[in-house]
């Protein structure tokens, strides 16, 4: 069995307790507008090119030429670019391998109340390597997991039961925006949201906060009120970063969501205190 990461990030204190090692792995089934890992979102490998000092001289795309026919980008172009631009984004591990690299901070990590923190792209979307990554960290190092939530509950619960601390993102409470904006339902989600609640397992509920997206009235209100009958008392908000569309290009993509960018998204704090609710704004 082989997972496909693309990015691991040491010294991350922002993905869990502590001081952690964030591994992020590639392939996401949502489509959220403002993603900011556009990179994490197919599972394929795929090459990246900088456009900040490109000579447009074409010897990248000569090189993918060369051994596919097509003009186009491919691990033969890497070496062509002269001023190095390229890169290759997925890398694939067996879980021994990944949990042999993960082990080398194992120390330093729990030294400073940290651990590994396994995201995305969508985690989950890799459920068997994921489970094996999980259960090779076993009593070695603090396992947590960031996730959506999307996936099969079946799955959820497997993975539950193998991690120690979940970082769960909420988007949208209205089924019919979250499909508008992230491409998938919401279902999924909220259920495995309640089995996490009920779980006794240590989480976190995070809400990426888009302007005028999901920062209206309606939605941090129905937002407050599920984490009440969840029995969930504590938020933590991340603000839309605008400099999210600078990724795509390293993509070959266009970002070009339908909300306003330009707008700075509206925290509402004091709705969820309304409602007993500690935020923490990050």
């Amino acid at each position: 069995m082989q997972g496909r990461v693309f990015s691991m990030e040491e010294f991350s204190i922002y993905d869990g307790p502590g001081i952690r090692t964030a591994v992020f792995l590639k392939g996401c089934p949502l489509r959220c507008e403002w993603c900011h890992s556009p990179e994490g979102q197919e599972f394929a490998i795929e090459i990246l090119r900088s456009p900040n000092g490109c000579l447009r001289c074409g010897a990248c795309l000569e090189a993918g030429k060369v051994h596919t026919g097509n003009l186009c980008l491919t691990k033969e172009s890497i070496p062509a670019c002269p001023q190095s631009l390229l890169r290759e984004c997925g890398k694939d591990y067996t879980p021994e391998e990944l949990v042999d690299v993960l082990k080398k901070n194992a120390e330093l990590l729990r030294l400073n109340g940290g651990g590994v923190t396994f995201s995305g792209g969508e985690p989950t979307a890799q459920p068997e390597f994921l489970i094996q990554c999980l259960s090779g960290l076993q009593g070695v190092l603090h396992r947590a997991v960031q996730t959506s939530g999307y996936c099969q509950p079946q799955i959820f619960s497997d993975i539950l039961k193998n991690c120690d601390y979940v970082l769960y993102d909420l988007k949208l409470m209205d089924p019919v925006l979250h499909r508008r904006y992230c491409g998938v339902s919401n279902q999924w989600i909220l259920e495995n949201y309640r089995m996490l609640a009920s779980f006794g397992k240590d989480f976190c509920t995070r809400l990426p906060l888009i302007p005028t997206v999901n920062d209206t009235e309606e939605n941090l209100e129905a937002t407050a009120r599920w984490l009440v009958e969840n029995g969930v008392h504590y938020l933590e908000i991340l603000p839309y970063n605008p400099l999210t569309g600078s990724k795509y290009a390293l993509a070959g993509r266009c970002y070009s969501p339908s909300f306003d960018t330009t707008q700075a998204p509206e925290p509402r704090i004091s709705l969820f205190r309304k409602y007993g609710i500690e935020v923490r704004l990050l």
